[in-house]
């Protein structure tokens, strides 16, 4: 969302809070504020957080009767900047017929969606796991009828998150989705690369977990904790940084804007190669223990496109997982 768009949230819910009778409260003090339909399945909701104390909006695609939960997270922007998900593909329009719940929150930039263990002054209070495995949940519940079935996808940043909420909370998550991330935290190149993230959106990752070097960061390692996704259905993408089949002038993306295309290469081939070699080592561990996981390697960049097609490719193994 624009700086603008964000205000108007923040004062909207704000009143509501204030107004109008709260539909949904979790014993953590969240609530619901105001559930906003959008046409179809999608509703706009507004959530407080009582751990990170502000409201959160979150897109929901909602069958229509109960049904499991994917949670699909947004990159590194939190989908604030360049859009969410549903600004970005087609999720809204591929799950218009899907027997399940697709929950997106908006926010979160630059947070790895976790627990930060201190507020930063770029990024202020950063409670996501708390709110994605805590709060949210039981209110959505509530208003929409989960089944207790829950996948959780993300892409680029979010990927590490998504495997990461499965190990904090097992058994909560029957499937997992990592586009184009790099699963790897706590060696010193890794962790360099994470604090290089933050800093372009003015954070300090020694806000997040510490210290680089601090328990905190293996603790958040899917690498190092592998062994606590044994049960869990993946999906693990990643591409290896070259020419793919949406990395042409003649992909509706590029739009046949040569510099468009130059800028993909160069930007986010770069971040892909590294992502694949972070994918490999986490893909070499799982086989190494002998925990199964649909891998799909393939040549291509670090862009939406491609996260697009994993969402369709990985929704067979997320069905299957949910029980739908």
């Amino acid at each position: 969302m624009h700086r603008t768009l964000r205000c108007l949230v923040v004062v909207i819910a704000a009143a509501f809070a204030v107004l109008l009778p709260i539909p949904a409260v979790a014993d953590s003090g969240s609530s619901i504020l105001e559930v906003r339909p959008l046409g179809g399945r999608q509703f706009e909701v507004i959530v407080y957080s009582a751990a990170m104390n502000r409201p959160i909006p979150v897109w929901v695609s909602h069958p229509g009767g109960p049904a499991p939960a994917l949670y699909l997270l947004n990159a590194v922007d939190g989908g604030e900047n360049g859009g969410p998900w549903t600004n970005r593909t087609d999720v809204a329009q591929f799950f218009a017929d899907k027997p399940v719940n697709v929950i997106q929150p908006i926010g979160g930039r630059a947070s790895y969606y976790t627990d930060w263990v201190t507020d930063d002054p770029a990024l202020g209070r950063n409670r996501w796991s708390t709110f994605l495995i805590d709060e949210l949940p039981s209110l959505l519940q509530d208003r929409f009828g989960m089944t207790g079935r829950n996948a959780v996808a993300g892409t680029s940043m979010s990927a590490t998150s998504a495997l990461n909420l499965a190990i904090e909370a097992p058994g909560r998550y029957q499937a997992v989705g990592s586009y184009s991330g790099c699963p790897r935290t706590s060696d010193p190149v890794s962790s360099a690369y994470v604090y290089s993230q933050l800093q372009l959106y003015g954070a300090n990752a020694g806000n997040m977990w510490g210290p680089a070097g601090s328990p905190a960061w293996a603790a958040h390692d899917p690498i190092r904790n592998a062994e606590s996704l044994r049960g869990v259905a993946m999906y693990i993408s990643a591409g290896d940084g070259g020419a793919g089949v949406h990395d042409t002038l003649a992909d509706p993306s590029i739009g046949g804007d040569a510099g468009r295309l130059a800028d993909r290469m160069l930007v986010g081939g770069g971040m892909e190669s590294v992502v694949r070699g972070c994918t490999a080592a986490l893909t070499d561990r799982l086989a190494a223990l002998g925990i199964p996981a649909q891998v799909v390697f393939r040549a291509g960049t670090h862009a939406w496109p491609y996260w697009q097609d994993d969402v369709h490719d990985s929704w067979p193994m997320f069905a299957a997982a949910l029980g739908v």
